[in-house]
């Protein structure tokens, strides 16, 4: 059964022009056929171009954004007069009603407004390319919990898994948060966590680990407020190849006494082979499932690491 159909769409941001609606400053699009095909049937798009939010038009002159002494506006690149800086920071603080109800966002790339970093910043009239898009830094700064991603770099295998991993945990916290977190709630989610962060951080997933452990009579507002802090932090890291390694490693450990000869030498070559580059990430997760599908553990099967989201996504397919 295809998961789409048996799950609510998760709400997320996203750039307008994304979706293929014409607002650009020339009356055209940038329509990302896999956000709108793939990432559409497990994502409810709220669509968002702040440029046209405060009245600018369609078609409209370029805006860019220039450094002016200490600060750094955003301004049209044939009439500099043209000043829509506090504009489009307002109508990022004017739409924070909605973007608390959102579990993602989807910016585009290069935008003096809707750019998450890498934007074209000027210095007398010479371009560096460490500029922020000023209604993305503002939302940003507003909910920087938030998932984050530009859709230039969803085409990347890691980066785009990580994105939509995140969106999913994300949902998931908020969800435990609207159900009422307690500190054993809390506990719960960090185990379903735990080889997730493992995998992009063994460190600081032991670090986030011991504080909990040592946190039970801490308020459960600071409790929540610090470990979502340290947690989107940890998130914010790739997994590497390395790390994922280890964590199959230590879930293997769980069927040590399950498995006959012939079924351990094959789940530790494929291990192997993924360990160099011969096999994607799929492969020795499909052979754990299998092997838990017959040897159920509950705490394997209340964890999300090999299952973070919907397999139609077919993302760790490419890692």
């Amino acid at each position: 059964m295809n998961t789409a159909a048996t799950f609510p769409k998760i709400p997320i941001g996203i750039s307008s022009c994304l979706l293929g609606e014409e607002v650009r400053y020339n009356g055209g699009h940038k329509r990302n056929a896999y956000i709108v095909q793939t990432l559409g049937d497990y994502f409810e798009f709220n669509p968002f171009c702040p440029e046209v939010a405060i009245g600018m038009g369609v078609p409209r002159e370029p805006i860019r954004l220039v450094r002016q002494g200490d600060d750094i506006r955003c301004v049209g690149t044939v009439d500099p007069t043209l000043d829509v800086t506090d504009k489009l920071i307002d109508t990022a603080e004017e739409q924070k009603a909605w973007h608390r109800h959102i579990y993602g966002y989807i910016l585009k790339k290069d935008s003096p407004s809707c750019g998450m970093e890498r934007v074209k910043l000027y210095r007398r009239e010479h371009p560096e390319r460490d500029g922020v898009g000023l209604y993305a830094q503002r939302l940003m700064q507003n909910f920087p919990h938030l998932p984050v991603e530009e859709e230039g770099r969803l085409g990347d295998a890691v980066l785009r898994e990580n994105f939509v991993q995140r969106v999913f945990i994300y949902h998931r916290w908020r969800t435990l948060l609207q159900q009422g977190a307690t500190w054993k709630a809390l506990t719960r989610f960090h185990a379903q966590h735990k080889m997730i962060l493992m995998s992009r951080s063994q460190s600081k997933a032991r670090e986030l680990g011991r504080f909990l452990s040592e946190s039970p009579d801490m308020p459960v507002d600071q409790l929540c407020s610090e470990y979502i802090a340290r947690l989107t932090a940890i998130l914010k890291t790739n997994a590497s190849r390395k790390n994922h390694v280890n964590v199959l490693q230590h879930i293997q450990g769980y069927l040590k006494k399950e498995l006959d000869g012939d079924d351990k030498k094959e789940l530790s070559e494929s291990i192997e082979q993924y360990r160099l580059g011969l096999l994607p990430l799929i492969v020795p997760i499909t052979l754990l499932r299998h092997h838990f599908r017959k040897n159920p553990t509950p705490y394997i099967d209340d964890s999300f690491y090999m299952h973070p989201h919907p397999k139609e996504l077919m993302l760790l397919n490419k890692l």
